[in-house]
């Protein structure tokens, strides 16, 4: 799923592809935002996210979904 993170104070967001669920990335975030601790978010490739909770602004989840591909998909 995508999910994407604005940061305070900064005009690009993070943007990229979990491997995690909904739940669990909601889970996560809610847990940041209430300590001021650090959100770390891991993407399909592996790769660690980690941002400052009290910098977080907003974070938008998207909907889990299988992909289509083919002709099928339009």
């Amino acid at each position: 799923m995508e999910v994407k993170i604005g940061i305070q104070n900064v005009a690009r967001e993070i943007v990229f592809e979990s491997g995690q669920s909904a739940d669990e990335v909601a889970d996560a975030v809610e847990q940041s935002l209430a300590s001021s601790a650090l959100l770390r978010l891991k993407d399909i490739k592996g790769r660690l996210i980690v941002v400052p909770g009290a910098s977080i602004g907003y974070v938008e989840i998207g909907a889990e979904e299988v992909r289509r591909v083919g002709f099928g998909a339009l």
